[in-house]
């Protein structure tokens, strides 16, 4: 949504995205499991393994999906593929990190973009501002920015941290963040059928 709303002031480029994912991502039993390893720690006693292939409680994992042969995981990879699609862009270059979070829920972002021309900041949250179904939280100095437990219950992508990125003239850095359940799932599911019969691709009978 973020690259969508963006990609009205010129062609994107490039993306360098890392996401923070959180372990409802994996299902109920890693939160469980999340949850049982934190208790153990803080009382010194022994942790089970057995969702993830480490310890995630007080934890960070690099590693969603198995490794393919190219050193990215499949994660990284549906990243690339469903970015290029979603955009009808298959010459968008992509590269992603996908790294699963001691958080219960709402997935998280630092995304890099590069345009084809500059774009600054203000004109981002202008476009982030007027786009349906994406909140800015920007305002740093105050200590405002998007966190998981801001997002977690609501619809919104909340996005902040929006910024040039020094280290290309063409390029934006922020921050986004939404609930991987709602948003990631469940009301994504019913935005798309939705949005499938208001252009008469489907009927409501279909979905009855």
């Amino acid at each position: 949504m973020v690259m969508a709303a963006l990609s009205k002031h010129t062609k994107i480029h490039r993306v360098v995205v890392d996401t923070f994912q959180a372990v409802s991502g994996t299902g109920a039993a890693a939160i469980n499991e999340m949850n049982t390893q934190s208790a153990n720690l803080l009382t010194n006693k022994d942790i089970t393994i057995k969702e993830y292939p480490h310890q995630i409680a007080f934890n960070v994992l690099p590693h969603i999906e198995p490794f393919q042969e190219n050193g990215y995981t499949r994660e990284e990879m549906k990243m690339v593929n469903e970015t290029r699609k979603i955009l009808h862009d298959p010459n968008v270059m992509v590269s992603a990190t996908c790294v699963r979070v001691p958080v219960a829920t709402s997935h998280s972002e630092a995304m890099h973009i590069e345009f084809d021309r500059p774009i600054s900041p203000e004109e981002a949250r202008e476009l982030l501002n007027n786009s349906p179904g994406i909140k800015v939280m920007d305002n740093p100095h105050s200590d405002i920015y998007p966190m998981p437990i801001n997002a977690t219950g609501i619809d919104d992508v909340l996005v902040g941290r929006i910024r040039t990125d020094v280290s290309n003239p063409n390029g934006i850095a922020l921050w986004a963040v939404c609930d991987n359940l709602r948003k990631g799932a469940a009301l994504n599911a019913i935005q798309i059928a939705e949005e499938m019969m208001k252009r008469d691709i489907v009927s409501q009978s279909n979905w009855r």
